[in-house]
């Protein structure tokens, strides 16, 4: 069976849907759009700049992020009829949960990192020591 020419989405969806949507929506860029449009809806360029502020993003990389999360239900694309062209982003109800669930869990990460650190500090002494 081959795979189509969608960017092997049928192939890895068929394998493990769940574990493809977690990547996307926790992904490096999935975590920043999401929590960006938590706020409010944004034009592409106002959005790159808005993600730039914490880590800057080429233009291919945010295209290709949104049109995921879109694809996933996550993202709506609203583009105006208008000249010049407007297109805006905004979270569809399903992406706004699934916003709020991701900034849960990084907020989780923020409370707990003393935690992490503390184990990896304990983990890396151990290894280190136990190493001839």
């Amino acid at each position: 069976m081959g795979v189509s020419n969608n960017g092997g989405w049928a192939a890895r969806e068929a394998m493990c849907p769940h574990r493809l949507v977690l990547e996307h929506v926790t992904s490096r860029w999935g975590v920043l759009v999401l929590d960006a449009l938590l706020e409010r809806s944004y034009r592409f360029s106002e959005l790159r700049r808005a993600i730039g502020e914490v880590s800057p993003v080429s233009e291919k990389m945010l295209a290709q992020t949104l049109q995921t999360l879109e694809r996933d239900g996550f993202v709506h694309r609203d583009a105006k009829p208008v000249i010049p062209p407007r297109v805006d982003y905004t979270l569809t109800p399903l992406g706004r949960e699934a916003a709020e669930q991701v900034g849960a869990l990084a907020r989780w990460t923020g409370v707990r990192m003393d935690d992490v650190q503390r184990a990896r500090a304990a983990y890396d002494t151990a290894r280190e020591s136990s190493v001839p």
